[in-house]
This record gives structure tokens, sequence and C-alpha cells, in this order.
């Protein structure tokens, strides 16, 4: 006999944002059960954010192999605690370790035991997506969740995929002694901005990473040692391990999403601005909510979630302030519209304000002036922002407080900055926005000459 359990909230999946909505949840006096059938803390402790960080400061850091791969281990298990069934028991949610999958509007069975809730929360996050490939069955290959437990180092390590993830993947192994091929079936860090993309592609080629472009897999053949990969375009590339970095699919087939009428989609499940699924009692957030994939967003879905679920507030999400970074040396980062994007979108009426890391006091002086930040703005506000260079990832964070709050560019200008800073980059960059305002316009001239003669 099935236990029966009646709950305000029932979270499916305990990646960040299922975590985030159980410990806000519960603390805030609603009664929450929380199911997880493989790993607390999801993709980004066990597979994602954190070994994938960890992995590039090791080879940044000249680990070797096996010291690299210490240092994973040891991350993840500092920070596994924080995620823990045992601390979630602490807070009074009750975790159930089994999936779990509707059997009616209101109920979701998982292993012995039926939940009711008031409310439901899909965080079911996503998985390494692998395209069907001719040959690829036959092949021995890694993806995101099975690369960082690799033993062997590998002696060359071929990577179909050259988004964020193949990257910092190609960087960390390339430092860690291991030669490295990217295929890339379009562009290479296509979806960013091409004058920062280019940066990182050149500091990467420049650490020996072999990057192949238009390079789309059409075959992939040999075994364990001896792996083949053949482009379209008849190009063969040969290594001894392949790792598949080409995109990520959302987890809903165990969901039985049919028996609670909740409308999939391609991209994961269909939601609204509030989140909510097609049927109003169930919330879908993170990477299976279709859009963004990044923890950070389930982390911010999750407080747009809390408002509605436990307060009755309308609340609906925003995506013109999400920020995100790719990992590598340098850095890359981007908020909001990039300038090919900002121009397509608001025409003449954009302008772009530009500064050079080189003109950097701190830069130079730490011999890191390889850099450029970009500001898009629209009647005195930036619509967007591209950063490439050292801490770029850090350095967005001023950009997400702007655009979440819609500052305008005078008020980034009256920042006052710690001299010398990195962070002067951007209250520059606020200057550059200003400086032809100011110092090419001739009635300001005019006006502090009049000013000028009348002062006693």
């Amino acid at each position: 006999m099935a236990e029966r359990i009646k709950t305000d909230v029932c979270i499916i999946g305990a990646g960040s944002g299922g975590l985030s909505v159980a410990a806000g949840a519960v603390q805030m006096g609603a009664s929450v059960v929380l199911l997880e059938g493989h790993k607390m803390g999801g993709d980004c402790l066990n597979y994602g954010c954190v070994p994938s960080k960890a992995l590039l400061h090791a080879g940044k850091s000249g680990m070797g192999w096996a010291e690299a791969h210490d240092h994973v281990r040891n991350t993840i298990a500092t920070i596994e605690p924080h995620d823990s069934v045992e601390r979630f028991e602490g807070l009074g949610v009750r975790v159930i370790t089994e999936n779990g999958q509707f059997i009616s509007e209101n109920e979701v069975q998982a292993g012995e035991h039926v939940i009711e809730a008031r409310r439901f929360v899909i965080s079911t996050g996503s998985s390494p997506f692998v395209p069907p490939i001719p040959g690829i069955e036959n092949v021995p290959y890694e993806t995101n969740e099975t690369i960082f437990e690799m033993k062997e180092q590998p002696e060359h390590l071929l990577i179909v995929g050259g988004g964020p993830i193949g990257m910092e993947m190609a960087q960390a192994h390339r430092r860690l002694g291991c030669e490295v091929t990217v295929i890339e079936g379009m562009k290479a860090l296509g979806r960013d901005d091409p004058e920062m993309a280019a940066q990182v592609l050149k500091a990467l080629r420049d650490e020996g990473i072999a990057i192949e472009e238009d390079a789309m897999a059409a075959e992939v053949r040999g075994k364990a040692g001896e792996i083949e990969v053949e482009a379209k375009d008849g190009r063969i590339f040969k290594g001894t391990h392949l790792l598949m970095a080409v995109g990520r699919k959302p987890n809903t087939d165990k969901l039985n999403l049919d028996a609670a009428g909740i409308e999939p989609t391609r991209g994961g499940i269909k939601v609204d601005e509030s989140l909510r699924t097609t049927n109003r009692k169930v919330y879908a957030i993170g990477d299976v909510a279709g859009g963004l994939q990044f923890t950070h967003v389930a982390g911010y879905h999750a407080g747009v979630i809390i408002r509605s679920m436990l307060f009755g507030l309308p609340s609906k999400q925003r995506t013109d302030h999400i920020p995100w970074a790719t990992y590598t040396s340098p850095e890359m980062a981007q908020i909001g519209l990039t300038e090919a994007q900002a121009k397509d979108a608001h025409g003449n009426k954009m302008e772009v304000a530009r500064f050079d890391f080189a003109g950097n006091d701190r830069a130079i002086a730490t011999q890191q002036t390889n850099g450029l930040i970009k500001v898009m703005i629209v009647k005195g506000r930036p619509v967007g922002v591209s950063i490439v260079g050292p801490n770029a990832g850090e350095m967005i964070n001023l950009w997400a407080l702007a655009l979440a709050n819609r500052l305008k560019m005078g008020q980034i200008a009256a920042m006052v900055a710690p001299y010398p800073t990195m962070a002067e980059v951007s209250k520059r960059a606020a200057g550059a926005y200003f400086s032809p305002r100011l110092f090419d316009n001739p009635w300001v001239k005019r006006i502090v000459g009049l000013v000028q003669k009348v002062l006693p």
C-alpha cells in the first residue's frame, strides 16, 4: 500500500532551482516535499558549474592530472553538505529519494509514495544531448556527466561542439597536458559577440588548441584510443578520446506530463510569464522551462514562483537582466543585447561606448591588458554589455545591477571606484559615453566661457 502524503508544495528535482524553492518555502511556513531520484545538487554541483570551474582552476594552477581530479572531487565534497538530504531534512523538508511522475492533475507518485499537493514545481533540469551521428553508438565517448571521472589522461581529446562547455573543457585539458581538437559545425562561440569571441579563440589557439570551424560531424568511427570524426566536407580528425558537447536536452521523459495536462515543447515545458505550466497548479523552472540554461537562472526562477505560490502576489520573469559568462582565459561575459542585436532592435537610436583594458592602470601593472568592454546604450540607458578579459564574469555584476534596476549611464559614471582596480574599466566605459557630449559640444564651451567671465 502506497503512503499518501498531503503537502503545500511538492518539488520534483533537487538541483539549484528546486533546492532554492524548498529552502525558501519551508522556512516561510509551507509544508514541502522534495523528490530526487539521482544526486542532490543536480547537474551544477555534480557534473557542471562546480567541477568544470575546479578543473579550469587546476589547469591554470599547473596541477597534474591526478592532482587536478582530486581537486575536483574535493571541491564537490566540500559543497555537498549544503545541498544534502540531511541539511534539507533539518530545515523541515520531507525528502524522498525517488523519481516523481504525475498520475493525475494534482498527484505525483514517487516509489511507494503518492503526494497530493496544492502546488507542484518541476525542476528536473537537463542532460547532455548527443546527436545521432552515424557510428556514434559504436564508439566510446564522454559527456559532461562522465568526463570528470576519467582516470586516464587523454593523449588527444576530440571535442565535438564549440560552445562554452566545449571551449572550457578544451582549455582545461590542454593546460593539463592533453592535445585538444575542437570540432564545430558552425562558428565556435557563435552565440556571443563576434568581436569578443575572436579574442577568446585567438587565446585558445595560441595555447595550442586546434579549433576547426564549419566542420559538421558526419560520421564517427574507431575504438577506444583510436577515434576518428569525419566532417561533411571530408576533413578527418583523429584522437584518442571523444567528448560530446553539442548542447542540452530537457529532462521530461520520466514525468508523465500527459497525466497532469502539462504541455511539453521541443525545449522543455510550456510556461507563461509567471512560469506556470498549462496546469495552473504546476510551475516549471530552470533548464526544463525551456529558456536560458544557467544555474543562476534557476535560482532566479525560484524567487519568482515563491512570491506567487506563497503570497499569491503577481510575479513575472524577466530575461533582459540575466548575465552569463564563459570561464576560459580570457573570460567572456554578456548581459542584455549584443551590439548586433541592439542595432537590429533600436537602429540609429543605439550608441556603443567602448573602453580597452589597455587603458586601465591596474591592467597595465598586472600585465592583463588584453580585454575590451562594450556598452550598448539607448536614450542614456544600457541595454546590453559585452566584456572580454580577465575577471569578466566578476565585472559583469555591476551591469547586472544596472540593467535589473534600469539605471542610467550617469549613475554608473557617478560611481567612485578605488584606484587602481579593474572595476574602473566600467566607469571609464561610462565616461566614454559622456566624453563627446562634454568635450566636443560647442555649446558646453560657450557656456563655460560665459560663466568664467561673470564669476568673481
